[in-house]
């Protein structure tokens, strides 16, 4: 008896068709418009006062200041994608 490795394996079509089908029934939302850019947190002027204040009281050099420097070039970035 001849052994034939291609009748003991399901067929690969088979297989990539059920992956299809069932990506198909991933789940998500269609209400609203798909957007590649996230939205922009909006800082009222007494709260960029006081964190200005509060910037000016950490000591030279302190690492949160060049945190903040790149997270205020992200939301450049961010609102440059809209």
């Amino acid at each position: 008896m001849q052994f034939n490795a291609r009748c003991s394996t399901r067929p690969q079509t088979g297989l990539a068709a059920a992956m299809i089908f069932l990506t198909a029934c991933a789940g998500g939302s269609f209400d609203t418009a798909p957007s590649a850019c996230p939205p922009v947190v909006e800082y009222s002027r007494a709260e960029q006062a006081r964190l200005a204040a509060e910037l000016a009281e950490l000591p030279e050099g302190a690492e949160i200041t060049e945190w903040l420097a790149d997270y205020a070039v992200l939301r450049e970035q961010t609102r440059a994608c809209r």
